[in-house]
């Protein structure tokens, strides 16, 4: 069972609210807010580190089903998203120290740091995505689907010949 689909999405998300979460505590730094911020941070850095896992494991699966372009960008794709993970989970760390240290500058530089790796986390996704609606990664019959289409082009090509 593939479960990094669904563990990626909230690998995606986490992040981008972790962020709007920091950028409004910058805004107005109350202990609430740290603490929310950070928690939110620390969750977002557990679900790219499991977020990693699923999908070294999912990939196992699919990577002998692709083509040679595709295996490039799923090797890509899991080497970005392993520092993602590391970075992440460093980002947090550094977060949850200047939460509970009352170190406003040392929050900020994990906020300005998450806006690095929200950004990158993106690309992630934008990457994941080409692998499964560009070369069918984790996609049951992507194969048959597409000899389906190439049959079905090949005979417009025929009528449109017959036509002439």
């Amino acid at each position: 069972m593939m479960i990094h689909p669904a563990i990626a999405h909230f690998a995606v998300a986490l992040p981008a609210i972790s962020l709007v979460l920091g950028l409004l505590y910058l805004f107005k730094p109350t202990e609430v807010m740290s603490k929310i911020s950070s928690r939110f941070l620390l969750f977002a850095a557990i679900f790219i580190v499991l977020a990693y896992f699923t999908g070294k494991n999912d990939a196992k699966e699919v990577i002998e089903f692709l083509t040679s372009d595709a295996k490039a960008q799923l090797i890509q794709h899991a080497q970005l998203g392993l520092y993602l993970a590391i970075s992440m989970t460093v980002v947090a760390l550094i977060k949850m120290f200047g939460c509970f240290k009352k170190m406003f500058k040392v929050e900020i530089l994990a906020v300005v740091l998450l806006a690095v790796l929200t950004a990158a986390i993106f690309y992630q996704g934008k990457m994941g995505g080409e692998l499964t609606y560009t070369y069918g990664a984790n996609v049951k019959g992507y194969v048959a689907g597409q000899a389906c289409i190439a049959e079905a082009a090949a005979m417009d090509d025929d009528e449109e010949e017959d036509e002439e």
